[in-house]
């Protein structure tokens, strides 16, 4: 770096070896943010109680940055003893209506009420006084923390309240009270008026409140937050090497962690109708699953004529994840079907796009992924009650398919290259 160099420092609770998305956004910031005059030292909890782990991240964390680090009190580690719902809950998901037992239940409602706004609420204060000493120690430009877990939040709150003319920076990869599974952990009144005074705290207070989407940013804006919107994306070396002779069957694809909030019954729905009316696509199918798939979900699909066209490979690290990708025919990726989720952006659908695969993607009308869907020609979005159109295209592409029409016309997705986007970060800066 050059003497000129600006600082900043970055309060992250995912890194490497962490796994899943949580990662991937500051992991590629702080690796190009040196090509456009910014240090970055990168501050993490020591002791952390990671939902995924993927070692191989590790290789993409330079020699040269500087981490720091002091510990912290994970209640789920306490909690994983009790069963295996309190470790799917640590990754983001439970169980919802009929498959609650009585422990998720509660859990949820404890989670929700007296970890206010997360469970790592007791990382703030130690690190809020450790950080002073760094502070008054070192110079840094500018501040960065990132949520979820939110309470990362309230460490730049307090950091800013003692160092006014430090240039803090909010970044949510993810919604707080606007997320669709919100309205699912059991909150008293009480308990909700708290969650939304530290979300109006953070947003007034922040001299930048990055969004991961366009109506996530708008959202904030009418919260009183100063809100930009840089989209998550992909790294250039995965881009244009997909195979362009054709898969052995017509490889329909997930990748990524799949909940029972977000599980796309109708898709499943419709490859049965379709599995059972025709045996050259009953013949040629593979549903491919990359990565955590709620458990409920898979044994649901096992009762079902989909269930012999189904590979589930479990998690794979990042680097193998993209392999399989490559591999793939169509990409699926679902969201939330709510109003309140159109501005969920899904990182993996950069990722998607690199590869020049067709979409397939399920979500409320008017979502954020639809725009980038239509503006890029990579696939196409659909709505979960959309039950013939998603037929007809399943269909389509499996013609395509037969034919070995490879479609692969995607356009202007240099924009969402983690360099670009950094690009972009740097000017905000």
């Amino acid at each position: 770096m050059s003497s000129e160099s600006k600082k900043i420092l970055i309060i992250t609770y995912y890194w490497p070896p962490a796994g899943g998305p949580g990662v991937q956004r500051w992991l590629k910031f702080v690796k190009y943010l040196p090509e456009f005059g910014w240090e970055p030292v990168v501050f993490i909890p020591e002791n952390p109680s990671y939902p995924i782990v993927d070692e191989t991240l590790q290789s993409e964390v330079s020699e040269d940055l500087k981490v720091i680090k002091t510990k912290i009190l994970e209640p789920y580690q306490i909690a994983e003893f009790f069963g295996k719902d309190n470790k799917k809950f640590k990754a983001g998901q439970f169980d919802v209506g009929q498959n609650q037992s009585w422990k998720s239940k509660l859990s949820i409602w404890i989670r929700g009420n007296f970890f206010i706004p997360d469970a790592r609420v007791f990382w703030v204060k130690p690190s809020v006084k450790f950080l002073r000493k760094y502070l008054k120690e070192n110079h840094i430009d500018a501040l960065v923390t990132t949520g979820p877990p939110h309470s990362l939040h309230l460490i730049g709150l307090q950091l800013k309240k003692e160092f006014p003319d430090m240039k803090w920076m909010a970044d949510f990869r993810d919604p707080w009270t606007e997320i669709s599974y919100y309205q699912h952990l059991k909150l008293t009144k009480k308990s909700d008026l708290k969650h939304r005074k530290l979300e109006e705290k953070v947003f007034k207070n922040a001299d930048i409140t990055l969004a991961t989407s366009f109506t996530d940013a708008e959202n904030f804006r009418h919260k009183g937050a100063n809100a930009i919107c840089i989209t998550n994306g992909f790294d250039t070396e995965i881009q244009n090497k997909s195979e362009l002779k054709r898969n052995e069957k017509f490889t329909l694809s997930y990748i990524g962690v799949l909940e029972q909030l977000r599980n796309p019954e109708v898709l499943w729905q419709v490859l049965n109708e379709i599995i059972t009316e025709n045996q050259e696509f009953r013949d040629y199918f593979e549903l491919k699953f990359v990565g955590r798939i709620d458990d409920k979900i898979i044994k649901k699909i096992q009762n079902t004529p989909l269930h012999n066209t189904v590979n589930n490979l479990g998690y794979l690290s990042h680097s193998e994840s993209n392999k399989e990708m490559q591999k793939s025919d169509v990409l699926m990726v679902t969201n939330f079907p709510n109003e309140k989720s159109k501005g969920i952006i899904p990182g993996k659908i950069f990722e998607y796009l690199a590869t020049g695969k067709t979409v397939l993607s399920f979500g409320p009308k008017g979502a954020d992924v639809a725009r980038i869907l239509e503006e890029t020609k990579a696939g196409h979005h659909f709505n979960f009650d959309q039950k013939e159109e998603v037929k007809s295209f399943l269909l389509q592409q499996f013609e395509f398919w037969k034919n070995n029409e490879i479609q692969r016309n995607p356009s202007r997705i240099d924009q969402y290259s983690r360099r670009n986007l950094t690009h972009r970060l740097s000017e905000i800066l």
